[in-house]
This record gives C-alpha cells, sequence and structure tokens, in this order.
C-alpha cells in the first residue's frame, strides 16, 4: 500500500480537504493567506493614496490659493 492510499484511509472523509487554523475556527489557511495578501494590498493603495493627498496638498494647493490673494 503507497502512502496516498495509507493517509486516505487514515484521514476518511477529511482527505483532500484544506486544513483549519484552528479546530473551533472555521477558517482554513488558504483563507487565512488570502486574506493576508488583500489586506497587504489594500495598505499599499492606502499609503499611495496618502501621498498623493499630501502631496495634492503640500503642492497644489498652495499655487491654487496663491492665484486668489492676488
Amino acid at each position: 500500500m503507497g502512502e496516498a492510499k495509507r493517509r486516505k484511509t487514515a484521514l476518511g472523509e477529511t482527505y483532500g480537504q484544506d486544513t483549519r487554523i484552528l479546530s473551533w475556527v472555521p477558517i482554513t489557511k488558504t483563507q487565512a493567506e488570502q486574506f493576508v495578501t488583500w489586506t497587504s494590498r489594500g495598505a499599499w493603495i492606502g499609503i499611495g493614496l496618502m501621498v498623493v493627498g499630501w502631496a495634492t496638498i503640500r503642492f497644489i494647493g498652495p499655487a491654487f490659493g496663491w492665484w486668489q490673494v492676488v
């Protein structure tokens, strides 16, 4: 009997299914990895938007204010 067949008989119904992080938490390891990927991507997008907003307020904002004063 090969290792795969032995593992299949030992695991039974759970063979081939994703493993959970903890037995009492209904989140699989794949879902946890996807969560980390999406939140990291969202954080970088937020950082980029913050830099764009800062540059707009810091450099472009005063340029428009100058024309209103004159």
